[in-house]
């Protein structure tokens, strides 16, 4: 199991979907959201991703395949 910090950046048309549960659900990536602004126009989270490396890859694919801007993250957001 490896763990993963990313930054999902959502595009006003993609806010009201699942797309976290859906990542952990059919790729078994077990999500934390560490931190996340959502509003009605725009959001973006900062998660935690955790599983099997080949699962987080292909989820992170899905997830930009679907319109989602997916960044690395360095650091702690939460705790500094």
């Amino acid at each position: 199991m490896v763990k993963r910090r990313v930054m999902f950046t959502f595009p006003q048309e993609l806010i009201g979907e699942a797309i976290i549960y859906n990542l952990g659900v059919q790729f078994k990536v077990a999500t934390n959201i560490r931190r996340a602004d959502v509003s009605e126009d725009k959001g973006w989270v900062v998660l935690e991703l955790e599983g099997e490396e080949k699962d987080i890859e292909q989820g992170i694919a899905w997830v930009t395949a679907k319109g989602v801007r997916v960044d690395p993250v360095t650091g702690d957001v939460v705790e500094g």
